[in-house]
């Protein structure tokens, strides 16, 4: 649905889109649209949260303008997040507002430090059947949404929803002029006044702040007993926040054709929620759906339509509140179902693409995609596919590590050649695969076509060693490269007897 622009992405700069009326109009338009997608879903997070409705709108300005500026991701929309708020509702339940804004803080002191440190050179164990598991989980988690503003609600909700879906399909076919998502917003709103239709609006949702934020200082005392309540919500905070954000920035970074700076975008987001936080906000991360919005939907490309979603956000709930709360949600839910519905990896659920697919890739998919849409955390869905991807892959190069028998020089001599990758999952059965009772005195075994990659592999060439020992054997081990070689020297006969 984006408009086509003459200006490549790759080349795209601030400085670049202010000197193209076409493109600065797109990111005006797109950050609108972002604007107008960010305040029900603030609401509704700091509802979760357990917090007043201005504490989450609050923080999904503060965190956009802010992270417009100093994040490494340019178009790349940040706010108050649901994964967040799920993190931070028992503390808010439990200890009050002032603990949550002092967690969020530590949470952005935390960012900083863990970005600097190198946190964000972990994505690259990241597999791509996790990013494909990933976004589906995200296309089915904001189409689930949605859902609660479709049931038990009046029965003209859903024609509007309809209707606002049919623009968006078609208009683009049209003109690409105005973002369809903006023009559906505006026609469905404006039928709703007109026509003094009796539907839920935004105003529904909670109540909108009538003046700005102000600078907050924590009302909490200063000491270890602060520290150790607030220390594990910032650090989860803190993680959740990071991997969501990084996972968004490769996702846009793929979307585009792009490249962007990560550890730039991991500090950025630990800056933001510290702004946050002075700010009296709830905290937050890149929020995937309002960046879909802004990216695929809208076609922006710079930091432009990420701040001036912020500012829009903020003129809209204070300057022009009363008229934002008659935005009807099914204007909102119709371009949030175009959301999902863009967002899915259709080609990866293909009958096709699974024939093909191995039956490992696929599971990582699925594991990584069910965690998510079960516990509504991307975060929790990232790390289980990550850690069934790790499983599978070293369950399937442990069989590819063979031992056989290649030679006998003489009569008291018999010369094995181990063959493959070793380390814990492959190296644990290599000691059942020698003739410890028929074997002749001296025993070779040959290390050319492998690597020793860990201490347990180590332990079991012990092993191995001492078993042909017990039996009145001598065992020399040959062929390692340079890297095994020093790594057995260190290690052996440091393990144990292992077995």
């Amino acid at each position: 649905m984006a408009e086509q622009l003459d200006t490549p992405a790759k080349t795209m700069s601030v400085r670049v889109a202010l000197r193209s009326p076409r493109r600065l109009k797109t990111e005006v338009l797109a950050g609108m649209v972002v604007a107008l997608a960010l305040i029900p879903e603030a609401i509704s997070f700091s509802i979760i949260a357990g917090v007043d409705p201005r504490v989450g709108l609050f923080a999904s300005f503060t965190m956009a303008v802010t992270i417009a500026i100093v994040g490494g991701r340019p178009a790349m929309i940040s706010a108050a997040t649901g994964a967040i708020a799920l993190v931070v509702a028992p503390l808010s339940r439990e200890y009050g507002l002032y603990y949550l804004i002092a967690a969020v803080l530590l949470a952005g002191v935390l960012q900083i430090v863990l970005s600097l440190l190198g946190v964000a050179k972990l994505m690259r164990f990241v597999p791509r059947s996790v990013m494909v598991g990933f976004v589906n989980a995200l296309a089915i988690l904001i189409f689930t949404a949605q859902l609660p503003h479709l049931i038990d609600v009046p029965a003209l909700v859903y024609p509007m929803v309809a209707i606002g879906l049919l623009i968006m399909v078609l208009l683009p076919k049209v003109t690409t002029v105005v973002p369809a998502p903006l023009v559906a917003i505006v026609l469905l709103t404006a039928a709703t006044v007109i026509f003094a239709l009796n539907v839920p609006n935004v105003g529904d949702e909670g109540e909108l702040p009538s003046s700005l934020p102000s600078w907050l200082i924590p009302d909490v005392p200063f000491t270890m007993d602060t520290l150790s309540i607030i220390a594990p919500y910032a650090l989860a905070m803190a993680l959740v926040g990071l991997l969501e954000s990084l996972m968004t920035a490769k996702l846009v970074d793929d979307i585009t054709d792009t490249h962007s700076d990560k550890t730039r975008e991991g500090w950025g987001q630990g800056i933001a929620n510290l702004v946050t936080g002075l700010f009296g906000g709830m905290g937050g991360c890149a929020m995937i759906g309002q960046t879909m919005i802004n990216v695929k939907v809208s076609g922006a490309r710079t930091r432009i339509s990420t701040f001036l979603a912020g500012v829009f956000l903020l003129g809209l709930v204070v300057g022009l509140g009363d008229i934002v709360a008659l935005i009807p949600m099914a204007a909102l839910v119709a371009v949030m179902i175009m959301v999902s519905v863009g967002t899915m990896d259709w080609h990866s659920i293909a009958p096709k693409t699974l024939r093909r697919m191995p039956r490992s890739e696929t599971t990582v998919m699925l594991a990584t995609v069910a965690v998510t849409v079960a516990t509504h955390n991307l975060a929790y869905g990232v790390i289980v596919g990550v850690i069934t991807a790790m499983v599978l892959f070293a369950r399937r190069v442990a069989h590819l590590t063979e031992v056989v028998d290649v030679a006998h020089p003489d009569e008291n001599t018999r010369v094995y050649a181990v063959r493959g990758e070793l380390f814990f999952a492959s190296s644990n059965d290599l000691i059942y695969q020698f003739d410890y009772v028929g074997d002749p005195e001296n025993v070779v075994i040959d290390l050319s076509d492998s690597h020793i990659w860990d201490a347990s592999t180590v332990a079991t060439l012990d092993a191995i060693t001492t078993k042909y020992a017990a039996k009145g054997k001598t065992v020399t081990i040959i062929g390692l490269n340079a890297a095994s070689s020093e790594r057995h020297v260190r290690l052996s006969g440091q393990m144990g007897a292992g077995h």
